[in-house]
């Protein structure tokens, strides 16, 4: 097998990295792997996975034709001057260290080639060893196919050996993620929105590994892994540099509305399938009615006053970093209101 592989690889590149001999790299990549942006995507999440992430960002945006997308992660990193060899046809982890899913053969860098021959642009956006990367790649609808409904979230069912998979819905970006994170799930945490919502989320998710005090000595916040400059960033400048820095296009305005807290953080794609299936069937849970002796409250009031306290609770999932599952439940009862906030447990 050892005789076998080394005829396959013509150089060690060192990092992890090998470059394929010819034969080798043709049947592993080629231009005809990404048909779709959503093939692009399986390949940007895979190669996340390979370099050891647990937690990954999706952010993707659309203006005319043109989409981005940027993945951010907290895995092994990309060294300097690797950032753009990764690119090419015949770069790829060592073969002993490849992934096989249900999607097939990967390792870190495979098939990334594929997408910078599909997209407008590919670029490492920032990287570091150990500080995890953030990619960005620009399509254009006219040339590389999307599904025209990119909004709508799939419906989770069970394959016949039972287990949970998207059972109905488009097979878009939000699909793709959806079936990442079900096949990963317990290993990696996948979150996909627009750019301010991915920096709001990385913001109330991610855990400094340094203290406020030893911010203070840090110059440059790209000395700090990838997905942590996002949740340091001191005021909205600081974050609208970070962000571009890393491939996120935002406005100050939208920046400001991150740091105040006017766009709240996104749930893992995993925990919003998986809290939403589990989710009880039947009647609503508010009961209105449970104590006829005492306060009644209209269904609408009743959801209208659910509502506000779901956007008041912002200030303590800031906080505290905790979230919703759902709507606070509201009961009424003899001389009482009883409110209950179901928290999401921990990712």
């Amino acid at each position: 097998m050892g005789g076998e592989r080394s005829l396959r690889v013509e150089e060690n590149l060192g990092e992890g990295y090998v470059r394929l001999r010819v034969a080798e790299a043709e049947r592993r990549q080629a231009k005809h792997d990404i048909r779709c942006v959503e093939d692009m995507v399986i390949e940007l999440l895979r190669n996340s996975r390979d370099a050891g992430a647990k937690r990954i960002y999706l952010a993707t945006s659309r203006e005319g034709d043109l989409r981005t997308t940027t993945i951010l992660d907290d895995g092994s990193g990309i060294p300097d001057d690797m950032q753009e060899h990764i690119f090419e046809a015949r770069v790829t982890s060592k073969l002993e260290s490849v992934h096989v899913d249900r999607w097939g053969v990967h390792g870190r860098g495979m098939a990334l080639y594929s997408v910078r021959e599909n997209a407008e642009s590919a670029r490492v956006a920032s990287s570091a060893p150990g500080k995890g990367a953030s990619i960005t790649v620009v399509t254009d609808a006219t040339k590389l196919a999307e599904r025209a409904d990119q909004s709508t979230w799939p419906a989770l069912g069970e394959d016949e050996d039972g287990r949970r998979t998207c059972a109905r819905g488009p097979h878009n970006i939000v699909r793709t993620c959806c079936e990442f994170a079900l096949e990963e799930y317990g290993s990696c945490e996948v979150y996909v929105g627009s750019p301010a919502e991915i920096a709001a989320t990385a913001r109330a998710r991610v855990t400094p590994s340094v203290d406020g005090s030893d911010l203070l000595f840090i110059d440059d916040l790209t000395a700090l892994p990838v997905l942590e400059r996002l949740r340091v960033a001191a005021d909205a400048r600081e974050l609208l540099s970070v962000c571009q820095g890393l491939g996120l296009e935002m406005s100050e305005r939208t920046a400001h509305r991150v740091v105040s807290g006017q766009i709240r953080p996104l749930r893992s794609v995993a925990s919003r399938m998986l809290r939403k299936a589990d989710a009880p069937t039947g009647p609503k849970p508010v009961d209105l009615y449970r104590d006829r002796r005492g306060l009644k409250l209209s269904k609408p009031d009743a959801e209208e006053f659910s509502r506000v306290l779901a956007k008041d609770f912002s200030f303590i999932e800031d906080r505290y970093y905790v979230s919703l599952v759902n709507n606070p439940k509201v009961r009424v009862g003899k001389g009482r209101i009883t409110v209950t906030f179901d928290l999401e447990e921990a990712d």
